[in-house]
């Protein structure tokens, strides 16, 4: 079995996060990863401060296990997101877009551990010394909002670079990218992609289908040209708006194509109009299963592939 020093931060049995995926990581999915001896992460993309707090008062009717709450700080009605974050006492924050700095007190005084994600090392130092309890190491082969540096790179870097636990994210999705993953350095890893096939997942059938099909080039990364890359499966939408980054359209045409495509993707399934974001291990996806079955086959993967690693010292 694996332990590793964010499980016993945590409280958690397996060191596996699933990825705060917006409006796709609701209650019952993180709950049942929670449940299942992960960290389940709600996302708070999806609804207002009122939903919030209803989403984590059903997780806690769900399950008793850890859990967490990811807030993208470029979304609207942060403060008060945060707020809810704090007065919920919710076990675990994870954060993406931007510095949350000026919410680590509060949280911190609720007894909320926070755990930013990273994409550079700089920013890691960064929220190492605003007191953040662990780091998320994202490389550029997740889905959604990607960076430049690939988590190969990335990882190994920021772990040399911080005190604090290192969870790798981007890229992962078997107990081979897990157990890599550890021995760059990190103590834990984050799944997202994976948990798009997750039976407790909500999305409709038409996009766990193009995850099955997919392959190892059926992601595109658009949006570079406004400045807020972003991973996702190469469809009629994603390419056409990738050809427009290249033309004389005005950034605020561009920008304004891309709203509401996530949401189209994921709640109508949309295929002419939908963003259906994952990443570069979409092509190793082949079936649904629970989130148990998926977090038992990636630890279990990994211990065997550690323990194997030895027969390569002579």
């Amino acid at each position: 079995m694996i332990v590793s020093p964010i499980c016993e931060l945590l409280g958690i049995r397996y060191p596996v996060f699933q990825g705060g995926m917006a409006h796709i990581s609701d209650a019952a999915l993180a709950a049942a990863v929670s449940e299942s001896g992960g960290l389940g992460i709600l996302s708070a993309a999806a609804g207002d401060p009122q939903w919030l707090a209803e989403q984590i008062d059903l997780i806690r009717e769900k399950t008793d296990k850890p859990f967490g709450v990811n807030l993208m700080l470029h979304g609207e009605r942060v403060a008060e997101m945060a707020q809810v974050i704090a007065d919920k006492k919710v076990p675990v924050v994870t954060t993406g877009a931007g510095n949350p700095g000026s919410y680590v007190p509060m949280w911190k005084e609720a007894g909320v551990k926070v755990i930013p994600v990273v994409a550079s090392v700089a920013l890691a130092k960064l929220m190492e010394r605003a007191g953040a309890a662990a780091i998320i190491a994202e490389g550029g082969e997740s889905g959604g909002h990607v960076g430049e540096l690939t988590t190969m790179a990335l990882v190994p870097q920021v772990c040399d670079a911080v005190s604090i636990p290192v969870i790798a994210a981007g890229g992962i999705g078997d107990g081979r990218g897990m157990a890599a993953a550890m021995m760059l350095g990190a103590c834990g890893v984050q799944v997202g992609t994976r948990f798009l096939l997750a039976t407790e997942c909500a999305i409709p059938q038409i996009y766990r289908d193009k995850l099955i099909k997919a392959n190892d080039i059926s992601t595109i990364v658009t949006g570079k040209r406004l400045g807020h890359p972003v991973r996702s499966l190469k469809t009629k939408f994603s390419r056409e708006y990738a050809k427009l980054e290249y033309t004389s359209i005005p950034d605020d045409e561009l920008e304004q194509l891309a709203v509401g495509t996530l949401r189209a993707a994921v709640r109508d399934g949309d295929e002419k109009r939908g963003c259906f974001l994952a990443g570069q291990i979409a092509g190793m996806l082949s079936e649904e299963q629970s989130a148990s079955d998926i977090i038992l086959d990636i630890v279990n993967g990994a211990e065997c592939h550690l323990k194997r690693g030895i027969t390569w010292v002579k």
